[in-house]
């Protein structure tokens, strides 16, 4: 449950500077569009072999019949969808030129869903719970609108009485809002503006502390933090540690944490503890690195990686 987005891309090379300005000048190779934000969660849970439901609000303006399109080609059900006249279908558009990112264009509304379409979303949840065997929600937040805080503390509530593991990728909007969620998995950036704490390092004791107080103003179960190069956090009741990040070539990092949240939740619904479900989302968080453009993790190459 969350935002969800098309990812854009236009591809192409530059040779020249603009003589209108100091900018390259692209020449357009090929266009493409990819789903993305909650929707790159899913394509992630699907290609790691398990079954994906996406809950989001999205906007008809825009761009949103191009949205229906690559969920249909993804063979992604619409029956957690909740179409709204009064939004916009938010676009990323990538400019990608001699395999480097050179730029990002947004198209986006932030301010929050209406309390009618939070209770459509609420009652989507609440049949799809019922009707099928649910393992897992994620709350995947880009603060684009769909994670209110009454939604978010109305879903844990309704996760917790079906007793669904709920994790959680936050933004610094709703941070503080996931009191109750199984496993809060922001990155270093989020957790220091979260707890407006400039001073927490990729540290051991550093990461321990900070948590310390998180916990304090929202309880919670287990903890992930990524830490780019530094690798992935983990602490429950019973230890804390960092698994280190695989030596690779790190070209792209655009959609990594979407990876690591699928790949972590994945782990955990299937029986893992969390120093392995926090080692395999660091494997699969650094494989998707190495691509440029928002990819997803696929099974047979995680399988593959994680046995090498």
């Amino acid at each position: 449950m969350g935002d969800v987005m098309i990812d854009a891309y236009i591809w192409g090379s530059h040779t020249r500077m603009s003589p209108e300005a100091p900018v390259p000048v692209v020449d357009v190779i090929q266009r493409d569009s990819r789903l993305g934000g909650a929707a790159n969660v899913a394509l992630n849970i699907k290609g790691a072999g398990a079954e994906p439901i996406i809950l989001s609000v999205v906007g008809e303006k825009g761009r949103s019949d191009e949205f229906r399109s690559l969920m249909r080609a993804e063979n992604m059900s619409e029956e957690g969808i909740v179409w709204s006249s009064n939004r916009k279908c938010t676009v990323k558009t990538r400019v990608i030129s001699n395999e480097k990112h050179m730029m990002r264009v947004d198209e986006e509304q932030k301010d929050d869903i209406s309390a009618k379409e939070e209770q459509a979303l609420l009652d989507r949840l609440h049949e799809i719970m019922t009707s099928k065997k649910v393992d897992a929600l994620i709350l995947q937040d880009y603060n684009k609108g769909v994670l209110t805080e009454k939604l978010i503390k109305k879903t844990i509530l309704l996760c917790q009485e079906h007793g669904l593991i709920v994790t959680v990728d936050p933004k610094k909007k709703n941070f503080n809002a996931f009191s109750g969620c199984t496993l809060f998995k922001p990155n270093l950036k989020e957790l220091k503006e979260g707890l407006g704490k400039a001073d927490i390092d990729p540290s051991k004791k550093s990461l321990d502390e900070a948590v310390d107080e998180l916990k304090k103003t929202m309880p919670h179960e287990m903890t992930m933090i990524t830490l780019s190069e530094h690798g992935v956090y983990h602490r429950n009741e019973k230890e804390s540690d960092i698994w280190p990040i695989h030596s690779r070539q790190i070209i792209d990092v655009s959609g990594a944490g979407d990876t690591v949240i699928a790949v972590a939740t994945l782990a955990l619904a299937s029986g893992a503890e969390l120093s392995e479900a926090a080692w395999l989302a660091n494997l699969a968080g650094g494989m998707v690195c190495e691509k440029v453009g928002v990819q997803p993790i696929r099974q047979e190459a995680l399988l593959n990686e994680s046995l090498s």
